[in-house]
């Protein structure tokens, strides 16, 4: 149960930030590739923070 919320959190964090990135098509390139940076960057941070929670679980 625990394990199926953090995943549901994690994956809608995953498709905020898709969306968010689809709604801005006027940014200039540098921008974008910015954002697209920082979104993988939260991406990788929450994979771990999603991992170590479900070790602490255990």
């Amino acid at each position: 149960m625990k394990n199926r919320l953090l995943t549901g959190l994690a994956a809608g964090a995953l498709l905020g930030a898709a969306a968010s990135l689809m709604a801005m098509p006027r940014m200039d390139y540098r921008t974008r590739r910015k954002v697209n940076r920082a979104g993988k960057r939260m991406a990788h941070r929450l994979e771990d923070i999603v991992e170590d929670l479900r070790d602490y679980m255990k």
